[in-house]
């Protein structure tokens, strides 16, 4: 199972990392800062996706000849997932609300449990509501869901 995170920006990276190593070690993580490089990847791999992190905005990066590159975006992914069966949670982390709420809808709409995580600061979002996010979103998809007589009742924190 792999953790899949649309991130191009070597800090929040290396953050993220360092989170995830100490508590999800067990587990490979796979940064990608394009859509076409996660998009690629998902073609043959989605069903290893344990959770998919993304953001929205991608820097353009200069290719080696001095061209501009366009990364695409998340909302790539989010449209290209919404075209499969649900199969892992997806985190949209992105401070562009907008993009973000379209992104949410897409993946609501084709049924995939999401989580919206709205970045501060510079790095501090991350090893809080980030990785705690990401952490519940792992955890509750590894907990079954009880049904009681009443009702339905989420085990999960």
């Amino acid at each position: 199972m792999k953790i899949l995170i649309l991130e191009d920006n070597m800090d929040r990276r290396a953050a993220m990392q360092s989170c995830l190593r100490d508590r999800f070690h067990q587990y490979e993580t796979v940064f990608f800062d394009s859509a076409s490089e996660m998009l690629s990847h998902l073609e043959t791999h989605l069903s290893e996706s344990l959770v998919i992190s993304l953001d929205h905005d991608l820097e353009i990066s200069s290719a080696k000849n001095g061209k501009s590159v366009d990364p695409g975006t998340g909302r790539e992914v989010a449209d290209f997932l919404a075209r499969r069966t649900p199969s892992c949670p997806v985190l949209i982390a992105t401070t562009n609300s907008v993009a973000g709420d379209g992104m949410e809808f897409a993946l609501r709409e084709a049924h995939w449990e999401t989580h919206r995580v709205h970045p501060w600061g510079d790095l501090e979002w991350i090893p809080s509501q980030w990785f705690r996010t990401l952490r519940n979103a792992i955890v509750g998809t590894a907990r079954p869901r009880k049904n009681i007589a009443i009702g339905i009742v989420d085990v999960r924190d």
